[in-house]
C-alpha cells in the first residue's frame, strides 16, 4: 500500500491567505489545487511537503473564462471540464478545446485544474505546449505583487517553474489576434493519457501573408517552442511545401529519447508529422477568421 509521508494540512479560503500561508509555512509547504499530480507523486514518495496547503476552496476566486481589455484571461482555479466547455475558447482559440478533448478522463477533468497543471510542469504536460503555441503570459502574485511571465520565462525545466515558495499562479492571459487560427494534434497510447508526442500551432494571417507564427511541442525535450520553425513561416504566404519545411524544422528542433513510449526516431517523426497537422488546421481556422 502506498501512502504519502506524514505533512500537516491546512485550507485557504481566500488567495491571500493562501499566500499567508505560503509565506509563514515556508519552503516545505505545497499547494493542492486538484491533487491528480501531486498526490500520486505523495504516495509514491517522489514528493514529501512538511505542510499541504489546500485552495479548493479559491475556485469561486480563481475559476474563470473571460474577455478583458482585449484578451483572453483564464483564472488558474479552473478546471479542466470549464476549459473544455467554454465557448470563448472554442472561438477564440479553439488550441484549447482541441487539447482539453484529449487529457485524461472525466473524473480528472472534473477536479483538474489549468494552474494545478502547468505548475507540475511535467514535460509531457498538454497545456504547456498549448500556452506556449498562443504566448500566453502567466501572472504569478506574492507579498510584493504580480509579475507576469512568459512560458520560456515560466518553465525552468522538468518539474521547475519561476513561481517562488512564497508565490502562486493566479492567471493566464493570451492576446489573440486578428485573422488568426489555432489547433493542437497529439498522439498517445489510450485515450486521455500522457502524450507520446503532441504539438500546438497557431498563425495570425495579414493580406494573406503570416504575420506571425507559435508553433509548441511536448513530450520531446525540455524546451516547448520552436522558434526556427516559427521564423520560417513568418512573413510567407503558407503553402503545402512552406508547412512541410516547418514540419521538418520542429522536428529537428526537440530532443526526444527513447523509451516503453516509442523510440528517439519515431517520436522525432511523430513531431514532424503533428506539426504540420497542426500547422493545417490552424491555418484552415485561420483564413476563415480573415474571409
Amino acid at each position: 500500500m502506498q501512502v504519502p509521508a506524514p505533512f500537516e494540512y491546512a485550507r485557504a479560503s481566500s488567495v491571500e491567505e493562501a499566500l499567508e500561508l505560503l509565506a509563514r509555512l515556508g519552503p516545505e509547504a505545497r499547494l493542492l489545487a486538484g491533487g491528480h499530480s501531486l498526490l500520486p507523486m505523495m504516495k509514491l514518495r517522489l514528493a514529501a511537503p512538511e505542510h499541504l496547503i489546500d485552495i479548493d476552496g479559491l475556485h469561486s476566486e480563481l475559476g474563470y473564462v473571460r474577455e478583458q481589455d482585449g484578451e483572453v484571461r483564464i483564472g488558474a482555479m479552473t478546471r479542466h471540464r470549464e476549459l473544455l466547455e467554454s465557448e470563448l475558447l472554442a472561438r477564440r482559440l479553439p488550441i484549447f478545446t482541441d487539447a482539453e478533448r484529449v487529457i485524461a478522463d472525466p473524473v480528472v477533468r472534473n477536479r483538474g485544474t489549468i494552474g494545478g497543471a502547468l505548475c507540475q510542469a511535467d514535460p509531457a504536460e498538454d497545456l504547456s505546449a498549448v500556452c506556449a503555441a498562443v504566448d500566453a503570459r502567466l501572472v504569478v502574485r506574492g507579498a510584493q505583487g504580480e509579475r507576469s511571465l512568459t512560458m520560456q520565462e515560466f518553465h525552468r525545466g522538468p518539474y521547475q517553474t519561476a513561481v517562488g515558495h512564497d508565490e502562486m499562479l493566479v492567471e493566464v492571459r493570451i492576446a489573440p489576434a486578428e485573422h488568426s487560427g489555432s489547433a493542437y494534434e497529439k498522439v498517445e497510447r489510450r485515450v486521455g493519457d500522457w502524450a507520446i508526442v503532441a504539438a500546438g500551432a497557431s498563425l495570425t494571417l495579414e493580406g494573406g501573408t503570416i504575420a506571425a507564427a507559435g508553433i509548441s511541442l511536448s513530450a520531446v525535450g525540455a524546451g516547448v517552442r520552436c522558434s526556427r520553425a516559427e521564423a520560417e513561416l513568418t512573413g510567407r504566404r503558407p503553402s503545402d511545401e512552406l508547412l512541410a519545411a516547418a514540419g521538418r524544422l520542429a522536428a529537428e528542433s526537440c530532443s526526444p529519447v527513447s523509451d516503453q513510449r516509442g523510440s528517439a526516431e519515431y517520436k522525432r517523426h511523430l513531431a514532424e508529422v503533428l506539426t504540420v497537422r497542426a500547422l493545417r488546421r490552424a491555418l484552415s481556422r485561420a483564413l476563415q477568421e480573415e474571409a
